[in-house]
């Protein structure tokens, strides 16, 4: 073996607490690490040499425990963390924040626990990434420095990917008034969260398609793309009945659509292990561009959730302008209602004093003592912040993701009619237009709550002034009384009237927003799952009630056609999902391996792929003898390189290089003997030691290959001492 060579310190983190077992994890592509204190429940993200970059804590329901951290793993380009949770739940995590972005319930409600998370990369060209990144430049470089750097872009993908919706303003952030009890009720209300969320797609990133694999204990697996859209789950695909099996480990070669699962029945000295090849055919044939189509519904899915919160926030902002001035209506009805001769309700008794200046007693008893100036400007203030905040809601937030929704909607309906011949894509046109109408009759309607909010705002004004006018002149002296009467002149009457008639008691936006009986939402549902086509009924029944004729209730509510179009899209989400689940097919091989200290056993299993379907073709292994030599971890690289963490007889710890395509390592065929395998001592193997000002006893180890996706960062072997707080990281000088 060649002279050892000493590692290179690139960086130290150390802990405030011992990093709990699967702990800590390393970014891939930036020098950040995540661990789990388990003292405070809280998953923590550092970076060197100590800093907590973020610090993640889920709360559990009223009367339980909070959830703990149970797996992690990061996005392979570090843009996001995966974790997994004890409540069932994988919750992806941003760096800008500690609000969770994506909810993903894989196991929740069950007995079941997540015990594995894979994440990978997948090119669906097959060209490898170097080729990819210096198409992607194309547009970019200024300067030749080499010819390929002349190479045309690729003109038919550039169209493919075109971002009309970029030319649009940037969504807004919604008020931080929360509107409901989840994340989403706060992750909308950071500008970092909607940057965050909303990212166009990248042109690197126009032939990757990125594969979540979701293990749990009882075996199932669940399937995503592209950080959240569900492909489905699986049942365990290991037959092996005396004890249940499940994934313990993942991994993937960004050029190849199959992933490598490994099954055992624990995480720790499994005696038998399960090598299960997961076929994702769907990657390379799927007739629509899969980064295009992925792209586009993970979006409108975060349009979808951002639309629903906005229209919690336009119910609460409505509610705001309601509550206050009813509050007040109602003190005063029960004295109208007692009068021998007048008006019984507010309404004809605020008309008489409008048109005549006279105000009966328990009017006038109402303005002075219970309404009196401050209760006007509480009043004022609670009308007129409510009908602008819900102007801003609707005019800066519900329609431009209307906007949105409609530009994603006629994109996947214009593939769907090209590809109109095909049966396996997984929608139809019919679907799409539906959801347009849908997406239309909402945009409709927030213009019709934006111009009636606007008019009420119009009218409330004068009637506020005029309100305000008869609280002083009530409570004036006659002389005074005639000096206040200069203001009357200017002031509009007939909007007061109006506001009176109009929207005191009830406001025409209540159709949009009051609650709405079960057997209303009903009816007004299954006329329209006919298939009829929205648009016209809505403006019809709009017609009808503006008319003051009876109309359908449910089909003007907001929150009505809010429901309907996530659940007509959840649909559309769905049937696209199981186009692709029925182009995934698991199959399996099983391995044994009865390790020894010093010995490394490699099994090579032949795949071969075609159409994206794996087949089993042998499997050989060759074992490596390492004298005087204990390993304590090893992982692989790449595909060309494994590395091996070992122990030396003096407890020295040595990283070992080894080159499994090398020549010198003899692969045979496997057979149920270990004593079968080849055993060799290779030679002129790489080693590394630790400087001993850095000496430690290292007991778990990540490595990660070189990245320039987020900036150039080195080849990394990161190590974790014996006493669990000290995480270093090394590079090896070139």
């Amino acid at each position: 073996m060649a002279a050892p060579k000493r590692l290179s310190l690139f960086s130290e983190t150390e802990f405030e607490s011992k990093a709990s077992a699967g702990f800590p994890s390393g970014c891939p592509t930036l020098d950040l690490s995540t661990t789990w204190d388990a003292a405070g429940r809280n998953l923590l993200i550092y970076r060197p040499p100590s800093q907590p970059v973020s610090k993640i804590h889920q709360v559990g329901p009223p009367g339980t425990k909070a959830p703990e951290a149970v797996t992690v793993t990061w996005k392979p380009n570090g843009q996001f963390l995966a974790v997994g949770w004890s409540d069932g739940v994988v919750r992806l995590m941003g760096l800008e924040t500690n609000k969770a972005a994506h909810h993903i319930p894989v196991c929740e409600g069950t007995n079941a626990n997540i015990s594995r998370i894979g994440w990978a990369s997948c090119n669906v060209t097959g060209k490898p990434q170097g080729e990819l990144s210096t198409h992607s430049t194309g547009f970019e470089s200024t300067e030749s420095t080499a010819p390929e750097d002349k190479l045309p872009p690729n003109l038919p993908q550039e169209l493919t990917f075109l971002e009309v919706d970029t030319a649009l303003p940037k969504i807004s952030p919604l008020p931080t008034g929360s509107a409901g009890p989840d994340d989403d009720a706060t992750v909308f209300t950071l500008r970092t969260g909607i940057e965050f969320l909303f990212q166009p797609p990248k042109r690197e990133e126009y032939d990757r398609v990125n594969v979540m694999v979701v293990g749990t204990k009882d075996g199932k697996l669940q399937l995503n793309i592209f950080d959240s859209f569900l492909i489905g789950t699986f049942l365990n695909p290991v037959a092996e009945p005396a004890t249940t099996s499940y994934m313990i480990s993942h991994a993937a070669h960004p050029q190849l659509s199959t992933h490598a699962l490994v099954f055992a029945e624990k995480e720790t000295e499994a005696n038998h292990l399960t090598l299960v090849p997961m076929d994702l055919p769907f990657i390379s044939s799927s007739p629509i561009n899969l980064p295009l189509l992925a792209s586009k519904l993970t979006t409108l899915q975060k349009l979808l959730r951002y639309i629903k919160q906005s229209q919690l926030h336009m119910q609460v902002e409505w509610k705001n302008t309601r509550e206050l001035p009813n509050r007040f209506l109602r003190s005063v009805q029960g004295d109208l209602e007692e009068l021998a001769s007048g008006p019984r309700s507010i309404v004809p008794a605020l008309y008489h004093t409008v048109v005549t200046g006279h105000a009966y007693e328990p009017v006038r008893e109402w303005l002075v003592d219970s309404v009196a100036e401050r209760g006007h400007k509480r009043w004022d203030k609670a009308v007129i912040s409510g009908l602008e905040n819900l102007r801003s809601l609707v005019h800066e937030n519900f329609l431009p993701a209307l906007d949105r929704c409609a530009i994603i909607l006629s994109r996947l309906r214009g593939l769907a009619q090209f590809y109109d011949d095909r049966d396996d894509i997984g929608y139809s046109v019919t679907q799409t237009s539906r959801l347009l109408d849908i997406v239309g009759c909402l945009t409709l309607v927030g213009h019709k709550i934006l111009s009636n909010v606007m008019d009420e705002l119009e009218h409330f004004n004068a009637f506020s002034t005029w309100l305000r006018f008869q609280i002083d002149r009530l409570a004036s002296s006659s002389i005074e009384q005639n000096e206040l009467t200069e203001k009357e002149a200017t002031m509009d009457t007939s909007k007061v009237l109006t506001y009176i008639e109009r929207y005191l008691i009830s406001s025409p936006l209540d159709i949009f927003f009051d609650q709405v009986s079960k057997g209303d939402w009903q009816a007004d549902l299954d006329h329209i799952e006919d298939g009829v086509s929205l648009l016209p009924i809505l403006d019809t029944q709009l017609t009808k009630q503006e008319s003051g004729q009876a109309s359908r209730r449910a089909l003007q509510h907001v929150e009505f056609l809010v429901s309907y179009v996530t659940t007509s899209s959840n649909r559309m989400f769905k049937d696209i999902a199981e186009a692709k689940k029925r182009s995934t097919g698991v199959i399996y091989s099983a391995l044994a391996s009865n390790s020894s200290t010093n010995k490394v056993y490699i099994f090579q299993s032949g795949v071969d792929i075609k159409n994206g379907i794996s087949s089993s073709l042998h499997t050989a292994s060759t074992c490596i003898h390492l004298p005087d030599r204990n390993v304590i971890d090893l992982k692989f690289l790449n595909g060309e390189t494994l590395v091996l963490l070992c122990n030396k007889a003096d407890n020295t710890p040595t990283i070992t290089l080894v080159p499994i395509q090398s020549d010198q390592l003899e692969y045979k065929a496997y057979g149920s003997a270990i004593d079968e395998i080849p055993m060799v001592q290779v030679a002129d193997l790489e080693e590394f030691i630790i400087s001993p000002e850095y000496a430690m006893r290292p007991v778990r180890m990540e490595v990660h290959d070189r990245t320039d996706l987020r900036g150039e960062v080195p080849m990394r072997i990161c190590l974790l001492s014996n006493n669990r707080t000290t995480w270093r990281t090394f590079t090896i000088a070139e």
